[in-house]
């Protein structure tokens, strides 16, 4: 039974990942997921395996390297996937620090941890050990609007506190690859949506406040560009890389799904009026008067657009859910799970939506 360790597997992408692995591999595979359980950390996403013999759930921060090492010396572990990350922006420019400590520490941890468990004395690895650290298309830093993509080769080049942050964990498990020929990949994806997502992000947060009729904030003039990736799509491409993708390789992980701000807004409001019976009482509170545009991010990045080319030929991977498709499959599920909504937008995130949107 192959056994992987997990990093931040109750958030959005860990536990869709954790998810889609236990229906893909069932019984045939164990996870333990480490999770310090952060605002953003929520064990509800997991009520569905929770009870599994094969799953695991261990508390704790992937900075403590005695917690981390303890779990690698009581567990023959195969595969890690390193998703744990502080990963909003606007939190980045408020509290740095935090970001720097958790992105690049702890991924220096994760990374001491798994060498120091797999390395033999002739400096090579024991057999089929493989970590993959999970990042993003920022790093990249920000493209003109003129069709250009990122690639793998594209510089490095972040202009946020949290872009700079998943730079630097990129770069130092570049360097353990290149140093010590730690087997290892890195996955830069796009930005990610689905069920589980914390509604601080675009997507959610306009579900969330178009169906209590609460304004919509828009940064700018909300034509910044981002490419969307339907979150199984991503769960498939990181179990792909890890089988099939060449070690110390970097593999891009893009949807296909374009588009501006505004016109996601959009979709999603012209979505949820076509969802909605008549019936139901939300559907009157559902309108683009509720559009408002604020104060833009400092330093906000204009375009991101991925360039999946390098996974689609090497392992065959290519994103099979188009926009139009997964945000109706993301919509049903928040109209399924109102109760985890009203969970997560309770206390702290309430404070923290008021410090950010209030006064813009």
């Amino acid at each position: 039974m192959r056994t992987y360790l997990v990093t931040g597997g109750a958030g959005f992408i860990g536990s869709n990942y954790i998810q889609y692995m236990f229906r893909k591999y069932g019984k045939d595979i164990r996870i333990i997921n480490v999770d310090v359980l952060t605002y953003a950390g929520n064990l509800e996403n997991l009520k569905a395996v929770e009870d599994y013999d094969n799953y695991t759930f261990v508390r704790a921060d992937i900075c403590d390297s005695d917690a981390i090492r303890k779990i690698f010396k009581e567990n023959d572990i195969d595969r890690v996937v390193h998703f744990a990350a502080e990963s909003h922006v606007d939190r980045s420019i408020l509290n740095p620090e935090v970001f720097v400590k958790t992105n690049v520490l702890g991924t220096l941890v994760m990374l001491n941890a798994a060498k120091e468990a797999w390395e033999l004395p002739d400096g090579t690895y024991k057999e089929n050990k493989r970590f993959l650290h999970v990042s993003t298309d920022e790093v990249y830093g920000s493209l003109e609007e003129d069709g250009t993509y990122f690639y793998e080769t594209t510089p490095i080049d972040p202009h946020s506190p949290y872009s700079a942050s998943k730079a630097s964990s990129d770069m130092l498990v570049k360097a353990y690859i290149d140093t010590y020929k730690f087997p290892a990949n890195i996955t830069n994806c796009s930005n990610n949506y689905g069920p589980y997502q914390f509604p601080e992000k675009l997507i959610p947060l306009i579900i969330n406040n178009a169906l209590q009729g609460k304004k919509l904030p828009v940064y700018g003039d909300g034509k910044n560009v981002r490419d969307w990736l339907y979150v199984d799509d991503h769960a498939k491409a990181i179990d792909m890389v890890q089988e099939s993708g060449r070690l110390g390789e970097r593999y891009n992980i893009g949807g296909h799904n374009e588009k501006q701000n505004i016109e996601i807004i959009n979709i999603i409001l012209e979505t949820l009026i076509e969802m909605l019976p008549d019936s139901d009482p939300r559907k009157a509170n559902v309108s683009k008067d509720l559009i408002t545009y604020v104060t833009d991010r400092k330093g906000h990045d204009r375009r991101y657009a991925i360039a999946p080319d390098k996974i689609k030929a090497e392992i065959g991977w290519y994103p099979e859910t188009m926009f139009e498709e997964g945000i109706k499959k993301t919509i049903k599920w928040y109209f399924e799970n109102e109760d985890w909504m009203k969970n997560v937008t309770s206390m702290e995130y309430q404070k923290y939506y008021d410090d950010m949107y209030k006064n813009r």
